[in-house]
């Protein structure tokens, strides 16, 4: 039986360092060669014509709109998905069901569809296209299409990251301090609000890379007018179809250097968070 037993644990430790290295060489093929090849490309002729290339104007204008954009979508998803996340997971509601399915409709509809209904509702022989030209309100290939399409392709990434935890967490806490005469908003500032912080900023990372980095959506609806509606990930797009190698992917290796640093901060902060919970336990 030890013979057996002694066998047993040497398969089980071939198998764990087998799939150890299946995934390690899946990762390698996947991600890490390609972001090489990203860095490799963009730094190919130097340095110099590199950063040439990132501080080209047209680059710069899609540099400040990417940041603006996600500056305004960001924000309006850390809300709106706190907003939700706390009711799912706190309240039994009506239609409760319907807003779990919505909140999670963006990862099953192509982000390009999402654009085309932009364009279908808001676009010039939209629906409401005569009355906002009628008003001289432009929505598409205008800041706010883009901010729109960029809402609604990043918004299940807050939501999603708090449920789970919310719904673990349970409503014990909250209701003791009802119980004792809190309000609403006092539960939710000094209960709810502390008990998720970690993972609300996890999920705004995850949302602000995603933002920054969105190009089916905003795509459809920006028009692709150069220094006004493009965005890094357009003007990317735009270099490596005019031949312009470089500049393609020195402008790419921002959005890397970006995923980069947000995994890298996402990360920090889980084993950060980490230790605060075994240091409370």
């Amino acid at each position: 039986m030890s013979s057996l037993g002694q066998r047993a644990d040497e398969d089980s430790v071939l198998v764990r360092w087998g799939l150890v290295a299946a995934s390690l060489a899946l990762a390698v093929v996947i991600f890490l060669l390609p972001l090489a090849a990203v860095f490799t490309e963009a730094l190919r002729r130097g340095v110099a014509p590199a950063l040439s290339a990132i501080l080209e104007e047209d680059a710069q204008a899609a540099m400040g709109l990417t940041l603006l954009v996600a500056a305004i979508a960001v924000p309006v998803n850390t809300v709106g998905g706190l907003a939700a996340a706390w009711a799912i997971a706190k309240f039994d509601f009506a239609g409760k069901r319907l807003l779990i399915t919505l909140i999670e409709l963006p990862f099953s509809v192509s982000p390009v569809i999402s654009g085309l209904v932009y364009v279908l509702l808001f676009g010039a022989q939209g629906y409401f296209g005569p009355w906002l030209r009628a008003h001289d309100i432009q929505i598409i290939f205008a800041l706010p299409g883009l901010v729109l399409a960029t809402i609604f392709v990043t918004f299940p990434f807050v939501a999603r990251t708090l449920v789970p935890l919310m719904q673990e967490q349970g409503r014990g806490e909250e209701e003791a301090a009802a119980t004792l005469g809190a309000g609403g908003w006092q539960i939710f500032r000094r209960i709810t609000l502390p008990n998720v912080r970690w993972a609300l900023i996890s999920g705004v990372l995850l949302c602000n890379a995603r933002a920054m980095g969105e190009f089916g959506a905003v795509s459809v609806v920006s028009g692709h007018i150069r220094g006004q509606t493009n965005t890094l990930p357009l003007h990317v797009e735009i270099l490596y179809n005019e031949y312009m190698f470089v500049g393609a992917f020195a402008v790419a290796s921002l959005l890397a250097l970006l995923g980069l640093v947000t995994l890298a901060a996402k990360a920090l902060l889980e084993a950060f968070a980490g230790r605060r919970v075994r240091a409370a336990a």
